[in-house]
């Protein structure tokens, strides 16, 4: 596989605190050989309120050194999801996208990551358990309020496969894309976050052009399924089929971005971002893997 812009996550260089310059992330993911960064919008140094004189500054900074930024990701949906049984945040929800969606637009992105709702997040108790077709109801007229957005801002949705307990397969997640039937909407597809309940390689026939973005991690699969900690620190270990996967995208002519998205939850509870050591390792095995080195 040999097309598409190797882009690095700016969690992995920057930290969740997001303290780091963006400009000094743009210059330290060249130097370690990414072609872009995708940015992370929701605290620290690229947050909402950001303004536009601000993002076309970012722009034009990636441009002099030659890097792309061509999708944008957010934790931000965990908090104030479109499966809520709060009205209140829901309408936070579809606020925050639409700020998402114009500030992409701004930078030059074409895709930014959307975690459409959940039934449950396993990794924490507190949230509520949301009856399935109450979120499949209101992620839908959710994401009807924004895609007038995203089409005039020219900035795609891309829905990731997560782990919402919510379109968990790929005939679900299609069926619930094609519904809108639009161009704007799609899937960002994560390949590792697949490995508890299947195969990248059928998902990414399944959903064909619909996919949008991609995320590259590994995942290490624990007796019927596994834990956060599956999720390593080393781009070639784990259940990932490196080779079905990129014949696979080879197959249906993907062009778009490539990004690794390392969040070593193996590390667990000592994990710490930013960690260059690990962005310098990933960035040799995801040129080997992507055809590049």
């Amino acid at each position: 596989m040999k097309s598409g812009t190797m882009q690095i996550n700016y969690w992995t260089i920057g930290g969740f605190d997001a303290k780091k310059p963006v400009e000094l992330a743009l210059r330290e993911a060249k130097d370690m050989g990414f072609e872009g960064v995708e940015l992370t919008f929701e605290t620290g140094a690229f947050a909402p309120g950001i303004t536009k004189a601000r993002c076309l500054e970012i722009r034009r900074e990636a441009a002099r050194l030659g890097m792309k930024i061509e999708s944008l990701a957010s934790g931000a949906f965990w908090g104030q999801s479109y499966s809520s049984p709060d009205p209140a945040v829901r309408a936070k929800a579809v606020a925050f996208t639409k700020e998402y969606l114009q500030v992409a637009s701004w930078v030059g992105a074409k895709v930014v990551l959307v975690i459409p709702g959940a039934v449950a997040v396993p990794w924490d108790p507190s949230k509520p358990v949301v009856p399935y077709a109450d979120v499949w109801k209101r992620c839908t007229e959710g994401i009807r309020k924004v895609l007038p957005a995203a089409a005039s801002s020219k900035v795609a949705i891309g829905i990731e496969n997560v782990w919402n307990w919510f379109l968990a397969d790929p005939v679900a997640m299609r069926t619930f894309v094609d519904q809108f039937k639009s161009p704007w909407l799609g899937v960002y597809f994560d390949v590792a976050n697949v490995l508890i309940n299947g195969y990248p390689e059928h998902w990414i026939q399944i959903l064909g052009k619909r996919i949008k973005a991609v995320h590259f991690k590994n995942f290490a699969r624990q007796d019927a399924g596994g834990v956060l900690h599956g999720f390593g620190d080393d781009l070639m270990a784990g259940d990932v089929n490196w080779p079905g996967v990129t014949a696979a995208l080879k197959k249906i002519n993907y062009r778009g971005p490539v990004t690794a998205e390392m969040i070593p939850f193996s590390r667990l509870p000592d994990l710490v971002l930013p960690d260059m050591a690990l962005a310098r390792d990933t960035a040799g095995k995801l040129k080997k893997i992507m055809g590049k080195a």
